[in-house]
Order: structure tokens, then C-alpha cells, then sequence
């Protein structure tokens, strides 16, 4: 069955960085456009950055400059650096995975980051 399985969230102080993996199985890994979402206390499920299986990225405008998106296809892995934190990038993190149709769309599990002083 399809899995997403997100880690390396956790506690990190203003202008610390973290690292993000989701570990995918289940599915052709490198077909899909994966990318990552993420929900702040209280407020409404925000797009974070996305990449594309020619490995095209894009980015919202609130972490661009400081968060990359990588894949590694060999391992079925998808990846978020995320530098320069602040307190606003406090939330749940989720991976989400599409298939070039659009119609499968999988969501990992989420995984809590934490920036704070």
C-alpha cells in the first residue's frame, strides 16, 4: 500500500535550520510531483514548495530564498532544508504526493515543527 512517511521535525530556534525527509513507498516514486504543505495552529492548510519529476521546483513566496526542495529518486525520498527559520514556520508539515493525471494524490502523516526561542 502507498505510505508517506515524514521526519525530522522538531525544535529549532529563530534562524536555526531543520531538515525534512518523506519516505515513500507504494507507488512509482519518480513519476509523481510531490511536495510539501504545511498547517500553523489555527489557520488553513498552506502550500509550501513543490517538485516536479523533471525536478523543476517552485516555491511559495514566504520561504523562498530560505527552504529548498530536493528528491532523491534512487531512494524514494523526498527532502525539505529549511534555513533561516522563523516562529511564523511553526506548523505541521505534510508531504503530498500527485500523479501526472492528477487523480491519485497521497498525504503523509505530518510532522511538527517548532521554531521558537
Amino acid at each position: 500500500q502507498v505510505q508517506l512517511v515524514e521526519s525530522g521535525g522538531g525544535l529549532a530556534q529563530p534562524g536555526g535550520s531543520l531538515r525534512l525527509s518523506c519516505a515513500a513507498s507504494g507507488f512509482t516514486f519518480d513519476t509523481y510531483a510531490m511536495s510539501w504543505a504545511r498547517q500553523a495552529p489555527g489557520k488553513g492548510l498552506e502550500w509550501v514548495a513543490g517538485i516536479y519529476s523533471d525536478s523543476s521546483t517552485v516555491y511559495a513566496d514566504s520561504v523562498k530564498g530560505r527552504f529548498t526542495i530536493s528528491r532523491d529518486n534512487a531512494k524514494n525520498t523526498l527532502y525539505l532544508q529549511m534555513n533561516d527559520l522563523k516562529p511564523e514556520d511553526t506548523a505541521v508539515y505534510y508531504c503530498r504526493a500527485q500523479s501526472r493525471s492528477g487523480w491519485r494524490v497521497y498525504w503523509g502523516q505530518g510532522t511538527q515543527v517548532t521554531v521558537s526561542s
